[in-house]
């Protein structure tokens, strides 16, 4: 137990460490400058429950799911489908808001080059950091990441304790309620930060990949994920603290000479003021100056190591799934590693800084684009009624409605447009669910009634001259060992008796026995699906491309072996279906997948899906 509560420190620590990026970063001195130790404050808190809510509802998610230690994973293989772009784009936005807001806000500032080599200058620098957090996600797995970031976590701590050991003067004086500078951010244009920021903040972390990655991880350890991200969220809350505090005591020890600089869109940006005041007194405050650097070079690199871990397991599994002929052209090692997305990083990085971007343009994606489909994450995930197929392209026009309604009402300093673009993705994801709710309460009643109707005595007698028997007509019988097996939802369940010509010489059931058993079901799950399909008269077969089985407990004679099979996924050749083996007590046995093709009848050449089989699966999937 003891071991576990410790595990639980690291990774919470890990959990710190990674979610300390450009976001977290740099914005906590920008709000503190803006709105002194509320808008600090109002930053931190979301930020750090957005981490907690994560912990606590994915260690539900896992516990509440089948399949051990892999519940988690096994349950991300099929949450993340829909959500693969979003949650690649996701990353990508923000490693180089990481690497960005690094550069522009301590390099730049340093001023160590002038203007004819100040090109060469932040592209030696992009690559240096980028090069870094490479080879430090190479050197540290995921399994090992939590130790190395407990060294550097005990750096960061010598640096936090060198900072304040040596801050003179130290009272509660500098730390106050509202901003000594910047008279125009107060009023309603508080709000229009507010509550954008505690819609995204609350939401942000169900789309980053480098916490599904870590939570699944803590639960393959048998360590709560729950209390990992109570820890994490906690330390992280004392970074954000300490960041903006040390923002506030610049701004009130140096005064007069706190210079915010002007963006494109004129507005005041002071994201670097800690350094700005460590350049202009290199002297007495040297130990100070080097301690500071090093926790902002500490939270960056923690962030990319984790970014490169993610990266490299999020393409790596999505390349060996991927059935896409232009895709299998190039090299598997080129696609599966995140090196060519950090390249890309380096390019979007060096492009916002010559441009004179700010930190709050790569923001406004976390402020409204992504917000939706955070929120639908998180309806798919406890809303049943939320898990029919993604509506891609509808999703994707109203997250870009919100992000330019956003954007604007952000250049042109109109609170309600802030509002707006970040409530109406969360509106949309409420319809969206709704709707679905709406039509299954429809269905569900048409069923009732026609059920009703069935019972009308003109109505039975023409039933009873129908011949066809549909699939909704399978249904498990009160022991739950239909003949001809039966639906639960989308899946389609058959189960049978293990008997001794199943077994093996010591009394197991041979494991190719399962093979067969997989195959039977898919035979009885055919025909339910295509109760009118016919070998002599078909224009196309059906064969299998692939078979994939993992064991992972035995059965014995005489206990009921139950199959569960359904669609998983399809494109426009193949079809995969996934199936799960129960022993007597419900016990997983086994699972895998497997993956179909269609050939013609005539010349056995290959077919798109038939439209038959589209029509029949289609409500299974």
């Amino acid at each position: 137990m003891n071991f576990r509560w410790l595990n639980a420190v690291l990774w919470g620590n890990s959990v710190a460490l990674s979610w300390m990026w450009g976001l977290g970063l740099f914005f906590s001195v920008q709000m503190t400058f803006m709105f002194g130790l509320q808008g600090l404050l109002m930053f931190a808190i979301p930020n750090a429950l957005g981490l907690m809510l994560f912990g606590l509802l994915t260690h539900n998610v896992a516990t509440s799911h089948n399949g051990g230690q892999e519940s988690l994973a096994i349950f991300f293989d099929k949450f993340s489908k829909p959500f693969r772009l979003i949650l690649y784009l996701y990353q990508i936005v923000a490693l180089s808001l990481t690497v960005f807001a690094l550069v522009k806000y301590l390099f730049v500032p340093l001023q160590l080059a002038e203007y004819p080599l100040l090109a060469i200058y932040l592209c030696l620098i992009v690559f240096v950091i980028l090069a870094a957090g490479c080879l430090l996600g190479e050197e540290f797995g995921i399994a090992k990441i939590k130790f190395s970031h407990a060294m550097l976590g005990g750096l960061l701590v010598a640096c936090v304790g060198t900072i304040l050991f040596n801050l003179r003067p130290f009272s509660p004086q500098p730390f106050q309620w509202t901003s000594p500078f910047q008279d125009e951010w107060r009023g309603a244009r508080f709000f229009g930060y507010a509550i954008p920021l505690v819609i995204g903040l609350l939401v942000g972390p169900w789309l980053d990949l480098q916490h599904w990655q870590r939570a699944i991880q803590i639960h393959r350890e048998k360590t709560s994920i729950r209390a990992s991200y109570f820890f994490g969220g906690s330390i992280f809350f004392l970074m954000l603290l300490f960041h903006g505090c040390l923002a506030m005591w610049v701004m009130k020890t140096d005064g007069v000479h706190v210079v915010a600089s002007a963006g494109l869109d004129q507005f005041k940006y002071a994201h670097d003021l800690v350094t700005q005041y460590f350049q202009r007194n290199p002297g007495t405050e040297g130990i100070m100056r080097m301690a500071y650097f090093g926790f902002l070079a500490i939270c960056a690199l923690t962030t990319l190591d984790s970014g490169y871990i993610a990266l490299k397991w999020f393409l790596e599994k999505n390349v060996e799934k991927s059935d896409n002929m232009l895709i299998s052209l190039i090299p598997k090692q080129i696609l599966g590693s995140p090196v060519p997305t950090f390249f890309v990083i380096g390019v979007i990085t060096l492009i916002g800084i010559l441009a004179k971007l700010q930190l709050e343009y790569f923001m406004v994606f976390y402020a409204s684009f992504f917000v939706g489909y955070a929120a639908l994450a998180i309806a798919r995930c406890y809303v049943p009624n939320s898990q029919q197929p993604l509506p891609q392209i509808r999703m994707f026009m109203m997250s870009s409605v919100s992000l330019v309604v956003f954007a604007f009402g952000y250049m042109s300093s109109q609170t309600p447009l802030m509002i707006l673009g970040a409530i109406l993705p969360l509106v949309y994801v409420v319809w969206l669910v709704f709707n679905a709710d709406l039509l299954r309460v429809v269905t569900e009643k048409a069923g009732e009634v026609i059920e009703a109707a069935s019972e009308i005595p003109a109505i039975k007698a023409i039933a009873k001259t129908a011949a066809v028997v549909t699939s909704s007509e399978v249904v498990a019988p009160h022991d739950h060992h239909a003949l001809g097996g039966h639906f639960e939802g989308k899946w389609f369940v058959y189960s049978m008796i293990a008997t001794y010509a199943d077994t093996n010489s010591v009394g197991n059931v041979y494991f190719g026995m399962y093979g067969m058993y997989v195959g039977k079901t898919r035979e009885l799950f055919f025909n339910t699906a295509m109760p009118d399909f016919d070998l002599k008269t078909t224009k196309f077969f059906i064969l299998t491309r692939s078979f994939e089985h993992k064991f992972v407990r035995e059965a014995r004679e005489f206990d009921t072996i139950t199959v569960k099979i359904k669609v998983a996924d399809f494109n426009r050749k193949f079809c995969t279906l996934e199936h799960q083996i129960f022993g007597s007590d419900n016990e997983l046995l086994g699972k895998g997948k497997q993956s179909l093709l269609f050939v013609a009848s005539k010349d056995y050449a290959l077919l798109d899906i038939p439209s038959e089989v589209y029509t029949a699966f289609l409500k299974y999937t």
